[in-house]
């Protein structure tokens, strides 16, 4: 039996999606995962503010309104998981300078500029932002080298390990 050990960026972006899962948003469930170092620095998931009622509990974005993705005339009352990253470790007085930051959807124009604002250097991403492709702000950003972005999968086989060691106890002796 082959033992499989997910690279930096599988491992990291799996940190991402699980912070997805913390998300209160009907539409775009997203997670982000700051790293320097090899070390998280601060994670973040979308959601209405703190103190605001969660989409999910009250089951509607606005009243009248079941998901944000359903009116465009309406912005969604969600922090974006970026935002949410970047302020956590605001809060905490973290530093981003130079960091790395896992995210599974590519992040929008005004994330983007609040990555680069905060020092971000590297963005690494799962899924495209729709509407982002050819958007001549993001790719002036790209060509002027503010931050690089990459779009990362994680391999099948690193899945299935992955949802096995979440499925059973895993600090358990293995019978080799």
């Amino acid at each position: 039996m082959q033992y499989l050990r997910p690279t930096w960026d599988e491992y990291f972006l799996m940190f991402a999606k699980l912070a997805a899962t913390r998300s209160t948003c009907l539409s775009f469930p997203v997670g982000a995962i700051i790293v320097k170092d090899r070390q998280i620095l601060a994670t973040g998931y979308n959601g209405p503010p703190s103190g605001s009622p969660h989409c999910t509990e009250q089951g509607f974005c606005y009243e009248g309104l079941e998901t944000c993705a359903s009116n465009q005339a309406m912005h969604s009352r969600a922090v974006h998981a970026e935002a949410n990253a970047i302020a956590q470790a605001a809060k905490h007085g973290i530093s981003t300078e130079n960091a790395i930051i896992y995210v599974t959807l590519e992040p929008c124009l005004s994330c983007l500029k609040l990555i680069i604002a905060a020092g971000i250097k590297q963005v690494y991403y799962e899924t495209q932002f729709p509407g982002n492709a050819k958007n001549p702000v993001i790719e002036s950003f790209y060509d002027q080298n503010l931050v690089i972005s990459k779009e990362i999968k994680i391999s099948h086989e690193i899945i299935n390990n992955a949802v096995f060691s979440l499925s059973y106890p895993t600090s358990v002796v293995k019978n080799l």
